[in-house]
């Protein structure tokens, strides 16, 4: 690989990761979400939960302001059905004026939620149709069981209005993998099969579908998600992570074989799909418990010999207490391709987890003394990073 190959390569790498970020919202909160959605959000039903008031509105007159005047003018809006009085004596039939004109006509519905303040303010009206309107009145409240409310929201999950599919897939965005698996044998094995495979399904939703599927399916399932993780493909293709993780929950080490040679040791897939594949590892090791650990350890030591993916490798192995390649790391630090500051820092931040691993009575706990001279080795040999290591070194 070229110099400005690698660079462009690490700058994707960077983008990528910043991307997978983005998606997943702040690092605690993937922590409690779905492991192959987008970010989590407040969805309808924990907005009316949170609200102070909440009714279903009818649009019924608009007043035009003059913005010369700095009148912005008003909305009227007219109570159709009342979810949540609280404090008012908020009735079927009240007129409720928001300030700022708004265009509609006579009949358009809009969800209306109020939080108190000194005193009761309405926030912005949300269309909706009626059928939105029951869907949120009929939904589980935030404090049901994970299992029931869950039940409920995945049969809105590709419903054809779209305010309520998206709002569906934001409770499962929200939800934690420990409630997404016991609904596993509820889970409409066909619907997910066929969104899995439907070109309209937005690309976003694909990694929690390739879950569920990995959850509830079958060997033929597993065929079909191989034959999906093996397209041929330039592009960046959101929610193949989640396929990835899905199909390993279906097929344990055999499939893990099928990603080592087409994923992971094969250098030509655009770098996303290598990286989806990573993502699929982790999953494995914090949730699967389907694969042996060494076995996962076994898989990402192969990107070992990436040097534009080493310092997340490294970092990975690391907390994965994978003591085998310390002496080969030792012989990395600022070779030819691992000459890059984030790399030696990730070998720095290795050695330092590894020389503070607790020993185990009965075990090889050689790794510990090694890491602390190899760390004086690079102390005397590479202070600056040493020192920019340590600075803001922790270990869980």
């Amino acid at each position: 690989m070229t110099d400005r190959n690698r660079f462009q390569t690490r700058i994707f790498a960077t983008l990528a990761v910043l991307a997978v970020v983005a998606l997943s919202g702040t690092i605690a909160e993937r922590l409690v979400a779905c492991p192959f959605c987008s970010a989590p959000s407040l969805t309808l039903s924990e907005q009316v939960a949170q609200a102070n008031a909440s009714a279903l509105v009818q649009w019924a007159k608009g007043t035009q302001g003059n913005s010369e005047a700095g009148d912005i003018g008003s909305t009227d809006y007219s109570v159709v059905e009342v979810i949540n009085a609280g404090e008012t004596e908020l009735k079927k039939g009240d007129t409720i004026t928001l300030p700022r004109y708004r265009a509609g006509k006579e009949g358009d519905l809009f969800l209306l939620l109020g939080t108190k303040g000194t005193e009761l303010e309405w926030g912005s009206p949300i269309e909706i149709t009626e059928t939105g309107f029951n869907y949120v009145r009929q939904a589980p409240s935030p404090e049901a069981v994970p299992l029931v409310r869950l039940s409920y929201f995945v049969q809105f999950l590709e419903y054809p209005d779209e305010l309520i599919s998206n709002d569906a897939y934001g409770e499962f965005a929200n939800a934690p993998y420990k409630d997404i698996v016991p609904l596993a044998e509820q889970l409409p094995r066909d619907k997910v099969r066929e969104w899995l495979t439907n070109p309209d399904v937005a690309p976003t939703r694909l990694g929690l579908y390739g879950l569920l599927l990995g959850l509830c399916g079958t060997e033929e399932d597993a065929a079909l998600m191989k034959e999906k993780i093996l397209q041929k493909s330039d592009d960046f293709r959101l929610g193949i992570d989640g396929v990835m993780g899905g199909y390993l929950l279906l097929t344990g080490e055999e499939g893990l074989t099928v990603i080592d040679e087409q994923k992971l040791a094969n250098r030509d897939v655009p770098f996303s799909e290598t990286y989806a594949a990573m993502q699929a590892l982790r999953f494995m090791w914090t949730y699967g418990q389907r694969i042996d650990p060494e076995r996962l350890r076994e898989s990402m030591r192969i990107l070992l010999d990436r040097a534009e993916l080493a310092d997340l490798v490294i970092a990975d192995l690391a907390r994965w207490e994978d003591w085998s390649i310390i002496d080969r790391l030792m012989n990395l630090y600022g070779a030819e391709g691992y000459e890059i500051p984030s790399i030696k820092r990730a070998i720095v931040r290795y050695m330092l987890v590894a020389s503070k691993d607790e020993p185990e009575e009965g075990a090889d706990n050689s790794h510990i003394a090694k890491a602390e001279e190899y760390l004086n080795q690079l102390r005397e040999q590479d202070p600056k990073t040493v020192k920019q290591a340590e600075r803001f070194f922790f270990v869980n």
